[in-house]
């Protein structure tokens, strides 16, 4: 953020009147594997910026521990009628800009959503938002849709008056560019209880409390300092020295030495984000063949890899969703085979193999870079030569999405906490106009799960949509469409007199703006 815009910002809110008065501050020394690669909310959907979102913006409503909804800028909603879905906003809100937050703010933020290349493809069922007054707003979906309100928790309002207009470059303020600079990257008005205060990416992210938040429930972090370390052993280092308070995620080597270390604790809860690989169709025709990827999958022992590599800290995966999702299916389950997969390589006319590249990330999964390598190690025995290349988080996501190796690793935790998500951006046809497929780097297309899914979003016979998703899962399963690995379990590890763990959740999304420390 450009230092003439921090000092007219601090100015701007140093002058607001607020009713609310924090107790005297804590500071947060926070080491994360990465930090989050930009300050528009809108240009990327990963854990990493919904993060950055829950603590520099606010959402119409959020999850709690329990897995229900709380209201946030949104104190309550109704159902209008079977497309119709009325929230009742929150009132005296102020953006970090000054500018009052209304439901105009809701409009926008909904419409710029639905252009962005990365959330669009959620946002399909919604035909837009309806202003009914200052704070009430409708948000109005093409047919009946049963997530309105998981959709919601991914609706943080963003200041309308501040992202309109151009900046000094003539472009305008909303534009959503991954590659290029541009206004919302670099600068934020949200709702949020931190400000970004200081920010150098890759190195340091400083977030200060906002003397205007609505929160008088918050808690008592009022300054943020956010160190990216990719080492993990670096991480757990400074955490055992002192140096920072917090770190996250944890290696599962370390998490009996933290347990053992006096004034440290460890928190962790099962996981819902699938790690796995993806088949690139369109860079080699082999994986065309289903008995290719499907040898491939037979090769790649994961229920190994989480004993040896995960230390048992995850759940070997065969399918997307997890267990206690909807699509859920309990027959579908790990198959390594090394002798099922040779047999297949041989049917398909591989039998002497074949080289191709694969890329993933060294910062953003658990053990990320280590799976890769073992990975590559058990394509060798079927006579895949794998050229492996890992990268950092913030330079990663941009191979990734110019689909710049033939194999590339993805995790996937659902934006919706359904089935239904992980298909419509990991596995549905890519198509940018709707934005389905947009995490699918492998190019799989299967007409008949494209239906289905789509079917799915308006069933509301809740046996009936679960059948439409389990059989989702078993097309893909059969037709080998990706490499799934595993279900990624979450840990932070903290000071005692941190509580984390009255703000962690399933969703890897910590709420720093109502954490205590004691």
């Amino acid at each position: 953020m450009r230092k003439w815009y921090i000092a007219l910002f601090v100015a701007v809110v140093l002058t607001m009147a607020s009713s609310h008065v924090f107790a005297a501050g804590k500071t947060l020394r926070v080491a994360f594997d990465a930090d989050p690669v930009s300050l528009d909310p809108h240009e990327q959907l990963s854990g990493g910026m919904l993060q950055y979102s829950h603590w520099v913006f606010d959402p119409l409503v959020r999850w709690t521990q329990e897995m229900t909804f709380e209201p946030r800028l949104a104190t309550k909603w109704e159902q209008i009628d079977a497309n119709t879905m009325r929230f009742h906003l929150r009132k005296g809100v102020k953006f970090h800009s000054g500018n009052d937050f209304t439901a105009a703010d809701v409009k926008w933020t909904l419409e710029r959503l639905k252009k962005s290349p990365d959330f669009k493809g959620l946002f399909v069922p919604f035909t837009g938002a309806k202003v009914i007054d200052d704070h009430t707003v409708d948000l109005i979906t093409e047919k009946p849709y049963g997530l309105v309100l998981n959709m919601a928790t991914y609706l943080f309002p963003m200041d309308s008056k501040f992202y309109t207009g151009t900046d000094k470059n003539g472009q305008p303020k909303d534009r959503i560019n991954k590659t290029a600079p541009t206004f919302a990257k670099l600068n934020e008005s949200g709702t949020g209880r931190y400000v970004v205060a200081e920010r150098e990416q890759g190195v340091k992210l400083v977030l200060e409390e906002f003397p205007g938040y609505w929160d008088a429930k918050a808690g008592n972090v009022s300054k943020i300092i956010l160190t990216p370390i990719k080492e993990a052993a670096t991480r757990v280092a400074a955490l055992l020295a002192g140096d920072v308070d917090l770190i996250a995620p944890v290696p599962p080597k370390d998490h009996d030495r933290i347990r053992g270390t006096n004034d440290m604790k460890l928190v962790t809860w099962n996981g819902g984000r699938i790690i796995t690989f993806q088949m690139n169709q369109h860079r080699v025709e082999a994986f065309k063949d289903a008995r290719v990827r499907n040898a491939i999958v037979h090769a790649v022992n994961n229920e190994a890899i989480v004993k040896k590599i995960m230390k048992n800290f995850a759940t070997p995966g065969a399918q997307q969703g997890p267990e206690g999702y909807m699509g859920y299916d309990p027959n579908l389950t790990p198959r390594y085979d090394l002798a099922k997969a040779k047999q297949l390589m041989k049917e398909a006319g591989y039998e002497k193999g074949f080289t191709i590249s694969m890329m993933a990330p060294n910062n953003r999964y658990v053990n990320d870079e280590k799976i890769a390598q073992a990975v590559a190690s058990m394509l060798a025995k079927i006579n895949i030569k794998v050229n492996l290349k890992t990268l950092p988080k913030a330079q990663y996501w941009d191979e990734f999405d110019a689909r710049a190796a033939d194999m590339m690793m993805i995790g996937w935790h659902s934006d919706t906490e359904d089935s239904a998500n992980f298909t419509e951006y990991l596995t549905m046809t890519p198509n940018k106009e709707t934005g389905y497929g947009q995490y699918n780097s492998g190019n799989y297309s299967n007409p008949e799960v494209d239906k289905l899914v789509i079917a799915s979003q308006s069933e509301t016979n809740m046996e009936k949509r679960k059948g439409i998703l389990q059989k989702v899962e078993r097309l893909l399963y059969e037709d080998a469409a990706f490499v799934p690995l595993h279900w990624q379990h979450l840990s932070w590890a903290a000071k005692k007199n941190v509580m984390i763990e009255d703000v962690a959740n399933s969703q890897n999304f910590p709420y720093f703006g109502s954490m205590m420390i004691n």
